[in-house]
């Protein structure tokens, strides 16, 4: 890693989010291919959409990895922090209006 690159180590600090946590992702989402039964730069996840954390686990002893279950694509895809806003936490306006809230389920 060159010098302006290096990150923050996540898991010095506590997960940003917990399991049973109504998250919303803030970026598209696209199949790196790490996920099996998808092609390559499938769309997995779109900017918007509302899912539930199940897990949350750690990636390279450095980063959190939160296994998100979104309902209404019948999937769970690992995503990092910065790919989520909580929707259990009170929303600003301007996020609020990014979010579709489609997925009104309940976490399984």
């Amino acid at each position: 890693m060159g010098v302006g690159r290096e990150e923050e180590v996540e898991i010095h600090n506590p997960p940003r989010f917990m399991p049973g946590e109504r998250v919303c992702a803030t970026r598209h989402i696209k199949n790196d291919g790490t996920y099996p039964g998808k092609e390559i730069g499938a769309s997995l996840v779109r900017k918007g959409d509302a899912g539930f954390v199940r897990d949350v686990g750690t990636f390279l002893q450095q980063f959190y990895i939160y296994a998100v279950e979104w309902i209404d694509r019948g999937i769970v895809v690992g995503m990092r922090a910065r790919e989520l806003m909580s929707l259990d936490e009170v929303p600003s306006l301007k996020t609020a209006a990014e979010c579709t809230h489609r997925s009104e389920g309940k976490a399984r």
